[in-house]
């Protein structure tokens, strides 16, 4: 694993140290040893790890410039794709990881532990967690790595994006940017960018990125039977 990460990370323009590979290697393991217990992802090989895992969230890194110490939330985080990975190459950020299921949160306080990194991780539903006020509007960034559609994305998101900061919803390529800006609008944000590359495998992503201008109203976010009902 080690060998490939590093051509994957170089190839991509990005340095790993020999203390990171050493994490993503150990972060990989437990993944693979959770998994048997926990349903956390349908990628368990070492190839698919290291790309789809670990260089598709920190390619994040090329497209944003993240300030020092940098308050990070990734809401939805599952088995801890993009936080983790960021934090892995970033150790000055302050990374928060929220998800619903706390099996999950278990799981990532063992890699944190197992890492030596210092993570906040929450256990709650995204639409409570937005309104939550030591949460709202708290964080420089935002990431979902999510199949939810982005209005709904956005919905869930931005409320915790602080004013000038960004949410970045790792997306796949088909993504239609377009049904996204009412809510774009409603809540407060700006559409920055969309970024769409490819994986080494070839595997295609879109990144979009949206900046926080004013605050979001505090009807947002609605419950999760209100959004499923009708997007923004």
């Amino acid at each position: 694993m080690e060998t490939k990460l590093n051509t994957l990370f170089s190839s991509a323009g990005l340095s790993l140290s020999a203390h990171q590979n050493e994490m993503f290697r150990r972060y990989a393991k437990l993944l693979v040893e959770w998994n048997e217990k926990i349903n956390l992802t349908a990628i368990i090989d070492d190839d698919g790890i290291c790309e789809k895992h670990f260089l598709d969230s920190v390619l994040l890194l090329k497209f944003i410039e993240m300030p020092e110490n940098a308050s990070v939330i990734d809401v939805g985080t599952g088995a801890g794709f993009p936080g983790i990975p960021l934090k892995i190459m970033r150790s000055d950020i302050k990374l928060t990881l929220l998800d619903s299921l706390n099996k999950r949160i278990n799981f990532l306080k063992a890699v944190s532990d197992e890492l030596s990194i210092s993570t906040e991780c929450i256990h709650s539903r995204a639409e409570e967690g937005g309104k939550n006020p030591l949460l709202r509007e708290k964080y420089d960034l935002v990431t979902a790595r999510a199949v939810a559609a982005l209005p709904v994305l956005l919905e869930y998101c931005l409320p915790f994006v602080k004013i000038g900061g960004i949410f970045a919803a790792l997306k796949g390529p088909n993504e239609d940017i377009s049904e996204a800006k009412s809510a774009v609008n409603i809540l407060g944000g700006k559409i920055l960018s969309v970024n769409d590359y490819n994986l080494p495998s070839g595997d295609s992503r879109r990144l979009i990125l949206v900046e926080k201008i004013s605050q979001t109203s505090t009807k947002y976010p609605r419950n999760s039977v209100q959004i499923a009902k009708k997007s923004l």
